[in-house]
């Protein structure tokens, strides 16, 4: 796909933007949004499919990585982040990796997304091996940094997924899995923030969830692992425990406290009634 043709390149349904009332600005840019969701439906046999692939490695101990180039890159970072409070794993089961390295989370680093070599480099710090998983997120499909990264994953071995907008993009070439929700040109032209953002962070979302799921972190519908980081955390697991066990608040925070996660707490009540 030249550059030219990219879907994520292409002039908005919308034109005049300065002339628009707030209100009519808002309405269009909800408008477009909902369209992310319609695009996703159409691949979750691609998403399902790759989950099922990296479920199998994390089984046998794989760990999860995610890289990608500005945008792409921080939402990876942002959904490897929230593992280890959300489900209790450790913080190197999911690992998001950015182009410029972590400064760049904040501060875009010229030409980083550009290095084709780099990106290799980076995973390799982490002794990457057979058992892994890296998903390369790029919306343009063509970032090199994302690009080289795979291209190395796959001769070494290891399981890839790329996440673009961009059908018949570089990086669906290079993927072993790709997955490609179909936006449509962004509301302001080129501005990949915006719905292929949004569809970026949707299907990180399921594939997270969805292995952790796999991997035992949840139980019923309940985040029975999740760290009990503030008192807004201790309070929600303590009334999972009320819940599940059909107790009192105050019993149900004892256990809690005394046992460190709704998991354990649940188990250890359970035990001593046996």
């Amino acid at each position: 796909m030249t550059k030219d043709n990219r879907t994520t390149e292409q002039s908005s349904l919308h034109d005049n933007l300065e002339q628009k009332s707030m209100r009519e600005l808002l309405v269009a840019m909800n408008a477009e949004d909902k369209k992310v969701p319609d695009a996703i439906e159409l691949i979750i046999p691609a998403i399902e499919s790759f989950v099922k692939s990296a479920l199998e490695r994390m089984k046998k101990g794989g760990r999860l990585f995610y890289i990608g180039a500005g945008t792409s890159g921080r939402l990876g970072i942002v959904d490897a982040s929230e593992c280890p409070p959300t489900f209790g794993v450790e913080h190197g089961l999911v690992i998001g990796i950015i182009a410029g390295g972590d400064s760049a989370i904040r501060k875009a680093v010229e030409f980083a997304e550009d290095d084709t070599e780099q990106g290799w480099k980076d995973l390799q710090t982490y002794q990457i091996n057979t058992n892994d998983t890296v998903v390369g997120i790029a919306a343009s499909g063509s970032t090199p940094y994302v690009l080289g990264a795979l291209k190395s994953a796959n001769a070494a071995g290891v399981l890839t997924a790329g996440i673009t907008s961009n059908a018949q993009s570089p990086l669906a070439e290079v993927a072993q899995h790709i997955i490609c929700p179909v936006v449509g040109p962004e509301f302001v032209t080129g501005s990949t923030r915006m719905k292929s953002g949004t569809a970026q962070k949707l299907v990180l979302n399921m594939i997270s969830t969805a292995l952790m799921i796999g991997l035992g972190r949840v139980k019923g519908n309940k985040m029975v692992d999740m760290q009990l980081s503030n008192n807004k955390l201790v309070d929600r697991g303590t009334k999972m425990v009320m819940q599940i066990l059909a107790i009192e608040y105050d019993e149900a925070n004892q256990l809690l406290k005394t046992h460190g996660s709704v998991r354990n707490a649940v188990d250890a009540y359970q035990q001593n009634k046996d």
